[in-house]
């Protein structure tokens, strides 16, 4: 479904994020991808994205290649991808119910639906008594799951989770691992960045292992070893 095919991405003045990167990423697949800060995590969801190119090599995501879309293909694969980032990015003028209905009143749906398909989310991630919520009045770890039931409205194919539990204790860590591994039975594709050892070793997923811009090691069942 994802492919990175000898990917090489640099920054000025000469800074290699990447370094002929070669992996993929099946359907329905739950990876991680660690490392230390600045290894080429992030560049990854940004190549993947279309929000970067890459200097050499294709970024391919279900056949096509992410560089050569124009800007109305490329805007229908971003709605096929959920992104969640560490420091939630929730709209803090709207509630829990209107941050996740602004994501799909943007991709066209009706209000018959967003009224459907938002409660059901909130079911889903355990927010249902904070609907009518604003970002600032929940806790880091419902934030957290806000963040995931916004990215995970729409029923996108694949889940960029960035550093999702970085600003969690251990206990809303394990809640928010939960929350991905049962969105993942139901189907989607994950694709989690983590330099947290515990929740990279507790997974037993398939682990790839970025090291200075270049796969150190790809894993299926990996650990955390750097």
């Amino acid at each position: 479904m994802i492919k990175f095919h000898k990917i090489t991405k640099t920054y000025p003045p000469d800074i290699v994020a990447l370094n002929d990167v070669s992996f993929g990423i099946g359907k329905g697949e739950f990876a991680v991808l660690t490392g230390r800060s600045g290894a080429g995590k992030t560049t990854l969801f940004k190549l993947l994205l279309g929000q970067e190119t890459p200097d050499e090599g294709q970024v391919i995501f279900d056949g096509q290649d992410i560089a050569s879309l124009n800007i109305s293909a490329l805007a229908a694969v971003r709605r096929r991808i959920g992104v969640v980032f560490q420091d939630y990015k929730l709209l803090n003028n709207k509630t829990i119910s209107e941050n996740m209905a602004y994501v799909l009143e943007a991709i066209g749906c009706g209000q018959g639906q967003i009224c459907e398909d938002v409660p059901e989310v909130l079911d889903l991630v355990g927010l249902a008594k904070r609907a009518d919520s604003f970002p600032e009045e929940l806790s880091g770890g419902e934030a957290q799951r806000a963040a995931i039931a916004r990215a995970f409205v729409h029923r996108p194919d694949v889940i960029l989770a960035d550093e999702p539990t970085g600003n969690l204790d251990p206990y809303h860590t394990r809640d928010i691992i939960k929350l991905l591994l049962k969105i993942n039975e139901m189907g989607a594709t994950i694709i989690l960045a983590s330099h947290d050892k515990e929740v990279v070793n507790g997974l037993g997923k398939r682990v790839i292992t970025l090291e200075q811009g270049r796969v150190l090691r790809d894993e299926a069942n990996g650990k955390f070893v750097l």
